[in-house]
This record gives structure tokens, sequence and C-alpha cells, in this order.
């Protein structure tokens, strides 16, 4: 394959490189074959970490679109079908209250008032298809 001379020590050695496999080499040294296996390099292997700058940002507040009014919406966590209605519009109700099923992957999810009032407005009816975040009752 390759042939080397090298001097060392004042004397001179020829070397040939007669075939490689893996890390085993079989080469030739003035004239003598010698089998000579190569030591493994171990390569370490550098595992990144991740380093994250400290925010130097305040926490945002949420905006809060009018504090002083009293209305709430209750809206739809998921998109889904109303099944039934159980309140009407003047109805008082109080927190935790229920007020419709919505049908939701095949599953019935109570939805519940927020806080305690009376039902101003019902903006859906049984049957209906909803989409998330779409408005379906209105409570002062």
């Amino acid at each position: 394959m390759k042939n080397f001379t090298f001097n060392i020590n004042e004397n001179s050695y020829s070397v040939r490189i007669l075939s490689q496999e893996d890390n085993t080499i079989e080469l030739e040294v003035n004239g003598t074959n010698y089998l000579v296996k190569m030591k493994e390099e171990i390569k370490s292997r550098k595992t990144p970490t991740l380093v994250r700058k400290p925010s130097t940002t305040a926490p945002v507040e949420p905006i809060k679109v009018n504090p002083s009014s009293s209305k709430t919406t209750i809206t739809a966590p998921i998109p889904g079908v109303v099944l039934s209605l159980k309140v009407q519009v003047g109805d008082t109700i109080k927190a935790n209250d229920s007020l419709m099923i919505l049908e939701a992957m095949k599953m019935e999810n109570n939805i519940v008032s927020e806080k305690s009032g009376t039902v101003t407005a019902i903006n859906v009816k049984p049957g209906q298809q909803v989409l998330q975040g779409e408005v379906m009752i209105e409570i002062e």
C-alpha cells in the first residue's frame, strides 16, 4: 500500500503498510511482518448545556378590557355542540351554578357560571355548534 522511511537514533527503518482492517494494521519493517493493533481513541462526547439569560423585562400584567364593568361572558372552552340550556334570560344564578351542557369530542361538558348574577343574554340554542371562544351566555 504505502512505503515510509523512518530515521530513529541514526538507524534507518523501511516500513511498508500491507493491509488495514478497522484498528488492526499488517505492516513490514525491514522485511519482517508485524500485526499492529492501533489504540482506539476514546472520544469524549460533549453534551451541550442550554444556558438562558435571565429575563430583564418585568412580567406583563393582563390587560383588563373594562375593569369597572360588571358584565361577564361565558365562552366556549372548546368547539362543540350545545346539548341543553339550564337557564333562561332573567334567571338569577350563583357562582358555580350549571348553565348548560356542551358536547365536545363525544363527551358532555357541564358549563358553570364564574360568578353570581343575572342572565342577560343567551346567544346559543340547543343543537347549535359553537367554536372555541364564542360567547354563549352573558351575565351581569
